[in-house]
């Protein structure tokens, strides 16, 4: 199974800075997406949240994603798709 990791984000955001930190730290590949410099990307958060433009957003290969999630939430979400 592909483990293949794409995070939404944007430069002035504190949450999206921590996670991009915490998947750095632990050497996990991901695609990162500035929502401001990609409009569509920035459609395809509000889609995905139901509306909201909550970042970061962070899409994982098994169709699930989390919304503004703590370094634990992440960290458990890692562990469960074994890139951990």
């Amino acid at each position: 199974m592909s483990k293949e990791i794409t995070m939404y984000g944007a430069a002035w955001c504190g949450d999206c800075r921590r996670s991009k930190a915490y998947l750095d730290s632990h050497n996990v590949t991901y695609h990162y997406v500035d929502v401001e410099k990609d409009l569509a990307a920035a459609d395809k958060v509000i889609e995905i949240n139901g509306g909201a433009k909550s970042i970061p957003v962070i899409v994982f290969s098994d169709g699930t994603h989390l919304t503004e999630p703590s370094d634990l939430a992440l960290e458990a979400k890692l562990e469960e798709l074994s890139i951990l």
